[in-house]
């Protein structure tokens, strides 16, 4: 996904969750680093589910504003039980 610096709008990151779990009840987290590694405990922000996507709010004003260049999208999600799901779901390019 490509997105002007200028613009706040948000991000929809498509989901799909493992049979029998609840988004209502799966708290989900997204982090936008430019690093390679696992994203850090700092660099996670809460998100909210949206019909079958995840979306955060990015862009001037927001606690997202993010400069131009391309972002490694990270999505966590706890769902009830002993998972904890930390997975890479895409590149956010900023222009």
């Amino acid at each position: 996904m490509v997105i002007p610096a200028s613009s706040t709008e948000y991000l929809h990151i498509p989901v799909t969750l493992p049979a029998g779990v609840d988004s209502g009840a799966t708290p989900v987290r997204v982090a936008l680093v430019t690093h390679r590694n696992n994203p850090a405990d700092d660099e996670w922000h809460d998100a909210a589910w949206s019909g079958g996507d995840v979306r955060i709010l990015v862009g001037p004003g927001t606690s997202l504003a993010l400069a131009a260049g391309d972002y490694r999208v990270w999505i966590n999600l706890d769902p009830p039980g002993s998972e904890d799901v930390v997975r890479k779901a895409g590149i956010l390019t900023i222009t």
